[in-house]
């Protein structure tokens, strides 16, 4: 089906999308979200009853309107607030539906085809027309591989859910964020034998902004493993994964072989950038990955009339991610005015 032309396009519905949206309502603008996944579907892929690392004045899309039973939301707290708040504002969001192909077919208008599935497991395919783009995707699109033999074994993961099918199995964890720690502890803690391969300098890392793992991880982290229940290897890389073990080398150059039942790879990951840049726009190379070239006061790419807003932008945090567009949208809407005043 064909849509009547919108004023703006947001791509994402997480935290920046769904605060684009609603200030694009503010604004009067002709406006809709179309997300891939569920609301929020960045928070609902974290583990079952994870406890978010920030408070909720840092989350909330609205001052005091998060409520958690203890100092800081667990996921589903969270995942409520961001979905009863597009049920109270009444946001235009399509979920399940994923944008397959944007193209730029004059200097204020762009067309974007997306797809569905209907419950007949059928493909319905969309056309979209807007005259401005607002990209707020998440950046958990593409997990980082260790491009290793067996990498693509059944055993392994690039996402951890929940620790208790693996009781009494071997479990491996590499990575040394605070995703990996957590795994890690939640596996341990959980009964399952678990070892936490890590980079020296990150187990070494004690600096936040160097992106060191919250003290409220390592404390607990560090006492699994003094009870002999974590073991943690200071490794250089990994070398094999098979069905029944993993090969490892450490940082001293020993290899090792130990068994083992699954591994979790949780070393980041990165925004699919593919759309933003068939249209055009310019990335660089950040601190930890690439992510597009923006002005940094409007947030507008390179490209007039497409911009990017949350997680893969320089405005990395929840907090700047809700704030980024509420800020953008009113630019937005008054260069959609003055396009108009001047035709």
């Amino acid at each position: 089906m064909t849509e009547t032309l919108l004023d703006l396009l947001i791509i994402g519905a997480g935290p920046a999308g769904l605060s684009a949206a609603e200030a694009a309502a503010r604004e009067g603008l002709s406006y809709l979200v179309i997300e891939k996944g569920t609301i929020a579907d960045t928070i609902r892929q974290y583990p079952v009853g994870r406890t978010l690392f920030s408070t909720p004045n840092e989350l909330e899309m609205r001052e005091g309107a998060l409520h958690p039973v203890r100092e800081k939301p667990t996921r589903e707290e969270l995942l409520s607030h961001y979905i009863h708040f597009v049920l109270d504002a009444d946001l235009r969001i399509n979920t399940g539906e994923e944008v397959t192909a944007i193209e730029q077919v004059e200097s204020d208008l762009f067309v974007a085809r997306a797809k569905s599935v209907n419950t007949l497991d059928q493909e319905i395919n969309s056309t979209y027309r807007a005259r401005r783009l607002l990209f707020a995707i998440g950046a958990m699109a593409r997990p980082r591989r260790l491009d290793v033999p067996g990498e693509d074994l059944p055993k392994v993961h690039h996402r951890f859910i929940e620790p208790y099918p693996y009781v009494r199995k071997e479990a491996l964890v590499v990575g040394g964020g605070n995703s990996a720690a957590e795994a890690a502890l939640f596996l341990s803690e959980e009964g399952a034998r678990t070892t936490m391969a890590i980079w020296r300098d990150d187990w070494e890392n004690r600096d936040p902004k160097a992106g060191a793992m919250k003290h409220w991880v390592r404390l607990p982290l560090e006492r699994e493993i003094a009870e002999g229940r974590l073991r943690v290897i200071m490794y250089e890389r990994i070398d094999e994964i098979t069905a029944l073990d993993v090969t490892l080398t450490t940082d001293s150059g020993e290899k090792r072989t130990i068994l083992n039942d699954v591994v979790f790879v949780l070393v980041g990951s990165d925004a699919d950038l593919t759309l933003l840049k068939s249209l055009g726009v310019e990335t660089a190379s950040g601190k930890l990955t690439e992510m597009p070239v923006y002005n940094p006061d409007t947030f507008e790419t390179n490209v007039r009339g497409v911009y990017v807003a949350g997680h893969f932008t320089n405005a990395r945090h929840i907090k700047a991610a809700i704030e980024v567009p509420r800020k953008i949208v009113p630019l937005i809407a008054q260069s959609l005015r003055e396009a108009v005043g001047s035709s």
